[in-house]
């Protein structure tokens, strides 16, 4: 076999034969995508990168053992009148839900409910793109997002009327490229739920860390919310290879810290996701940390892949495993614990949150 190589005006016949295989400079440009990019190199931000330690392990899985959930991972598909009401109306206002965008594996069950007191739906504020880019996530990204919508924080209250649900949870994507993270908006938000509802909706906020701004996790505290919830996501060890590099495991603890001291009547909330590759050890420290800020509710769910760009599962955790940890976490002094392989950080809040937490606080004030 021949190649013609062109070579100013001459032609050279040469034999592919003695031509290197090209494999080589394909292994070494894989290893410079896995590592630092140039820019990183400028602002000196190189010597801080650490490799994934996991990376290893998950390429060894079994494709085939990937594809095949474990019986208790697989639900029903989502019916119910709740359900198309709820589908609806959000259809309607023009609101996104996260159970949408995370492609929640619950979103039948919570926002179907036993009824609509108990039905809870997840309402995701300042558009559906987030400026970070966490490796576990499949919510869109990007560096610009579009302004919030101005008439969101009335459309949500408005749908929060229209559904006469008990529990409603407001989340948020990073906003990084806001002044303030967005925190303004949903504390505007929950004053306006609060106001049509007549207060008689419980308001949870799952938000960011505002980049460690914790004049607005003042603000967001002060709003009038119920439940202050910011998520760990992992242990420690692993935040730098789950999460992105702009949010970090201490800064997430100061949030929660922070909105229980200005507001000392809140009750702080935060979720893990199990399956990483995390140890028996870190998920003890990890709640124990937890424990230091005076977190009041943790969850523990299954991470999901949701698409084959993002992280693979290390483990699918057995639900025997999931209930040790809720009897750890009751024992460490949570007042509450959601834990098993479908739980996520506001599964039928309504039900769960009302009936076990809020009903024993009330005896307790008796």
């Amino acid at each position: 076999m021949f190649r013609l190589t062109w070579l100013s005006r001459r032609t050279i016949v040469t034999d592919l034969s003695s031509v290197k295989p090209r494999r080589r400079i394909i292994q070494f440009k894989d290893k410079l995508n896995k590592g630092p990019s140039f820019q990183d190199f400028l602002t000196g931000k190189a010597q801080n990168i650490i490799f994934d330690p996991l990376e290893e392990i998950r390429q060894n899985m079994d494709d085939d053992e990937m594809k095949k959930l474990p019986s208790w991972l697989k639900v029903q598909i989502p019916k119910g009148k709740n359900f198309t009401k709820v589908h609806n109306d959000l259809k309607d206002l023009k609101l996104t839900t996260v159970c949408q965008e995370a492609k929640c594996p619950n979103i039948g069950e919570c926002w179907r409910g036993k009824d609509k007191s108990k039905a809870t739906a997840t309402i995701m504020l300042l558009g559906d793109t987030c400026t970070r880019g966490c490796r576990f996530c499949s919510v869109k990204t990007s560096r610009n997002p579009a302004p919030p919508d101005p008439k969101e924080p009335e459309n949500t209250a408005e749908a929060i009327r229209r559904w006469g649900l008990g529990y409603v949870v407001l989340t948020t994507v990073d906003r990084d490229d806001l002044a303030d993270g967005g925190a303004h908006h949903l504390a505007q938000t929950v004053r306006l739920i609060k106001e049509k509802t007549s207060n008689k909706v419980l308001v949870e906020t799952l938000s960011g860390d505002f980049r460690g701004d914790m004049e607005m996790v003042d603000v967001m505290a002060r709003s009038g919310l119920d439940v202050y919830a910011h998520n760990l996501e992992t242990v420690e060890e692993l935040t730098p290879h789950v999460r992105d590099r702009r949010a970090g495991y201490r800064q997430s603890l100061a949030v929660l810290k922070r909105a229980k001291e200005t507001v000392p009547t809140l009750l702080t909330k935060s979720s893990i996701m199990l399956g990483f590759g995390e140890t028996d050890e870190q998920l003890l420290r990890t709640l124990k940390d937890l424990r230091t800020v005076d977190c009041d509710v943790v969850t523990f769910g299954q991470y999901m892949r949701p698409t084959k760009r993002h992280m693979k599962v290390v483990e699918y955790v057995h639900p025997t495993k999931f209930e040790y940890w809720q009897k750890v976490a009751m024992d460490l002094g949570f007042v509450y614990c959601a834990s098993g392989p479908l739980v996520r950080s506001s599964y039928k809040a309504g039900e769960y949150f009302i009936e076990n937490v809020l009903k024993k606080r009330k005896l307790d004030n008796l």
